[in-house]
């Protein structure tokens, strides 16, 4: 039965690689519009889940759920069997993601990159696709970059493009994956205001991994602790860096305002 009330939800969810177990019976829920964002040590398996929901990993255990819909299994004759790709294109387009690295393709112009994925995965006509984009860049403001390829924007303008052709996809569901840290120090102000304003502007869930520990305070409505493959602490922001109740989580914070 679907669950209104829950956007995601990962249920008992096991992921390993040979003997290494990245995820151990992880169980966590976040809530339509929501704005959830994961901390943690590096290597600790936090961005593995967010390529477990993109599915560009399969699970070895457990269940995901997106919209009350199971993402990774299919029911066949009362058994869950793992989801064919057919299955899997069509959830993965309720989802966008934004990757560290902006991932824009170099051959294509601004425009190009964000009206792709809409004309060939949602059939879109080339017009109604260009008018979504255009108002994308408005929002992100580059309006005056349509035609520029992306070797010719700085860092902080190709994380926009980015942060544009996830959203022309009109998801469900934003995937963040620490968004700032290929970006000069002096640009990552403008990209965590954009993302700010659009959490706070739209209805869309936010599922984001970051070590800009000012940032995840600022627009967080939850903080998830994450170590050693499961969720150790969550609470509001103001709650978990001002008064966190696990061990792990008060020594996390210490060392990341100490290096800070």
């Amino acid at each position: 039965m679907s669950d209104t009330s829950e956007m995601v939800r990962f249920s008992r969810v096991l992921k390993k690689y040979g003997d290494h177990v990245v995820l151990r019976d992880l169980d966590f829920t976040v809530a339509p519009g929501e704005f959830v964002t994961l901390i943690g040590p590096s290597g600790s398996g936090k961005t593995t889940i967010l390529r477990l929901l993109m599915t560009l990993e399969r699970v070895d255990g457990g269940t995901i759920h997106v919209g009350g819909e199971c993402l990774t299994h299919l029911e066949r004759d009362g058994k869950l069997v793992p989801a064919n790709e057919k299955h899997l294109r069509r959830m993965r387009r309720r989802i966008g993601m934004v990757f560290q690295q902006f991932n824009l393709f170099p051959n294509m112009d601004v425009m190009q990159n964000i009206t792709e994925a809409p004309i060939r995965a949602l059939g879109l006509s080339r017009g109604e696709a260009e008018a979504r984009a255009v108002d994308l860049l408005e929002m992100v403001g580059l309006s005056d970059k349509a035609k520029e390829h992306p070797s010719r924007l700085s860092g902080g303008q190709q994380q926009r493009v980015a942060i544009a052709r996830a959203l022309a996809m009109r998801p469900e569901i934003v995937l963040l994956d620490e968004v700032t840290s290929a970006l000069d120090p002096e640009l990552v102000a403008g990209v965590l205001k954009l993302l700010k304003d659009i959490a706070s502007t739209t209805n869309i869930t936010f599922l984001c991994v970051t070590h800009e520990m000012q940032f995840a305070r600022d627009v967080s409505d939850r903080v998830m602790m994450f170590d050693q493959g499961q969720i150790i602490e969550s609470a509001p922001p103001e709650e978990l860096f001002t008064a966190p109740s696990h061990p792990r989580t008060q020594e996390f914070l210490h060392a990341v305002v100490d290096r800070a």
